[in-house]
């Protein structure tokens, strides 16, 4: 079941995009809403079929790490990125990355729009309304990150 969807325009080439997206030290640069930061060497992007994903998010108001992490299902490059999604705030949990823990799908759209590249960030699995929205607005922030990254390496 579709959660939730993002999708915005960048006003980047489809490379560059793909690049913040499956490039473990670029993830760890902007892979987190604009109030929180990615805890330092916790980015992992094997972006293969079958390759390993993880990140961590430091939470720092609410005293807690987010720990998230699966694998990749899909690589089509410049186009698609699918990968499972398992959660924990637990860094053993984090460390140790079962493959069979409870998980979302993510599915990662990226389209060459001519002056730029879009995104689309949909998530997939259960999980009640009001947290499906708030993850929505999480991902909003995620993707002001991603601009303001791009920008950076632009500038």
């Amino acid at each position: 079941m579709l959660l939730y969807f993002v999708e915005r325009e960048f006003q980047h080439d489809v490379s560059r995009v793909w690049s913040a997206w499956t490039n473990a030290d670029e993830l760890e640069a902007w892979y987190s809403p604009t109030v929180l930061s990615v805890v330092p060497g916790s980015a992992v992007s094997e972006a293969h079929v079958g390759g390993q994903w993880a990140i961590a998010v430091d939470v720092p108001m609410n005293d807690m790490v987010a720990y998230f992490w699966g694998r990749y299902s899909d690589v089509s490059p410049m186009s698609r990125l699918e990968h499972s999604l398992s959660y924990s705030q637990d860094e053993a949990e984090f460390i140790a990355r079962d493959d069979d823990a409870p998980f979302h799908t993510i599915v990662i759209d990226v389209e060459e729009t001519g002056p730029g590249t879009r995104v689309r960030f949909s998530q997939f699995g259960e999980m009640p309304a009001e947290q499906a929205e708030a993850s929505r607005e999480g991902m909003e922030s995620y993707f002001d990150s991603l601009e303001a990254y791009l920008e950076r390496q632009n500038g």
